[in-house]
């Protein structure tokens, strides 16, 4: 979407970037300084955690002054929702070179490596969250939904019109939903956003997710994606889409009505990377709290057509619409890098033609043929992570090692604290 005419023309651009902690880093400036097509930032943004500690996090230079990176901007600009103001994403380098720590990048170079043998990932996101509400005493509790359902619309469900506005806002700005509706329990959401190529369809969740939770805090709410913000209650996911075109247009994931060789090769590579990809999908110390057996987190490592109880559920029965579902992440996981992690896995399937596993045939709840599942704890998801070479080297073996030196500390710094103060700290960013 491009900007406005000289006539109206916002009078600043809020140029924004995405961390490894998914924290939406920027700027506003002028939009006369924007349009130069780039803006500088310290490397030390992606050397802060959550609590504002600096760490030595490599590719960052924490030891060697923080020197700058810089935002080079695309050249269209997005409607933003904030009065007079405009919003430009791009890509970050540092000495003159795409910055290795970059998500937008490191996503970037998923999908030149999917179009090097000819094909093009196309995408669609479905994000989970929970709304809270300020009581009388100024405590935040769970969103007062007393007649909320599974996939519930209407007052019962948002009485107070919470999901209108963030469509009004969506629609306005040009971030496309395909739906919204409740989620299995009381002031849980679900956003799905359209189907489309994957750095788009990325950005697109980016900015939703960002816009959304800011219209929920102006008018008094709190909307977290947290994968599991209350304990009692189910959690919140990510669910990654995604089908594959040819030169032709072609959407190649079914033949027949029936998972293609490639498709298939593309889902061994997800079960045979399952636990390494946690590291990145689940990246929170709150995210093993929605990652178990008897759920539909994506807990283990198998596939199944048309199963909501299994990590990787397949949709071959039309040609069009035909897709692959990866159903590990939650919402604490950057986008780019999420997409990236998925796109990647699969890749490495289909380059080393890995058979296809028998699919899950069991309910997945009380039965489950696989044996393989997600780790238990962010700290074994990361061990995970740093064996698998294969997909370190795909994803870039620099940006895992600072998504690990960061993640570990997180882990230590919040090992032996209780789930309300695990939530606590999460919550204000996620």
């Amino acid at each position: 979407m491009t900007g406005s005419s000289k006539k109206d023309a916002p009078c600043r651009t809020r140029v924004l970037f995405s961390d490894l902690l998914n924290l939406p880093r920027g700027k506003y400036v002028p939009a006369s300084l924007a349009a130069k097509g780039h803006i500088g930032f310290a490397r030390g943004a992606f050397a802060t955690t959550f609590d504002r500690e600096l760490l030595a996090v490599p590719g960052t230079g924490v030891h060697e002054g923080l020197p700058d990176m810089q935002l080079y901007l695309d050249d269209t600009r997005r409607v933003g929702w904030q009065k007079d103001t405009e919003i430009a994403l791009g890509d970050l380098h540092a000495d003159g070179v795409p910055f290795a720590l970059c998500p937008r990048h490191t996503l970037k170079r998923a999908i030149g490596s999917w179009r090097q043998i000819g094909l093009t990932p196309m995408v669609g996101l479905e994000l989970e969250a929970f709304v809270f509400q300020r009581d009388a005493d100024g405590v935040f509790r769970p969103y007062d939904t007393p007649g909320a359902f599974v996939y519930g619309t209407g007052p019962q469900n948002d009485p107070a019109r919470l999901m209108d506005a963030i469509w009004e806002r969506a629609a306005a700005v040009g971030l496309p939903l395909e739906s919204v509706n409740g989620e299995y329990d009381n002031g849980q959401f679900e956003m799905t956003l359209c189907f489309d190529d994957a750095l788009k369809a990325c950005d697109d969740a980016f900015l939703f997710r960002l816009m959304a939770r800011e219209t929920a805090f102006e008018q008094g709410y709190i909307l977290t994606f947290m994968p599991k913000p209350i304990p009692e209650r189910g959690g919140s996911g990510l669910h990654v889409n995604f089908s594959l075109q040819d030169a032709e247009g072609w959407n190649v994931i079914s033949e027949r009505g029936a998972l293609s060789e490639m498709a298939s090769q593309a889902v061994a590579g997800l079960v045979h990377h399952h636990e390494a990809m946690a590291g990145l999908l689940a990246p929170t110390v709150n995210s093993y709290d929605r990652l178990g057996p008897a759920s539909m987190a994506g807990y283990w490592a198998n596939w199944a057509e048309d199963h909501r109880l299994v990590t990787t559920r397949t949709s071959t029965g039309s040609v069009d619409s035909a897709r692959l579902e990866h159903r590990m992440a939650d919402s604490s996981a950057n986008p780019y890098l999420a997409v990236a992690t998925v796109l990647q896995a699969a890749l490495l399937g289909v380059k080393a033609r890995r058979p296809l596993p028998k699919a899950e045939d069991l309910d997945g709840l009380e039965d489950v043929r696989a044996t393989r599942h997600a780790p238990a704890s962010l700290s074994r998801a990361l061990d995970a992570l740093e064996q698998d070479r294969q997909l370190v080297e795909a994803l870039g073996s620099l940006l895992i090692e600072a998504h690990l030196v960061i993640k570990r500390d997180e882990v230590k710094r919040l090992t032996g604290r209780s789930k309300e103060d695990i939530r606590d700290y999460y919550i204000p960013f996620i």
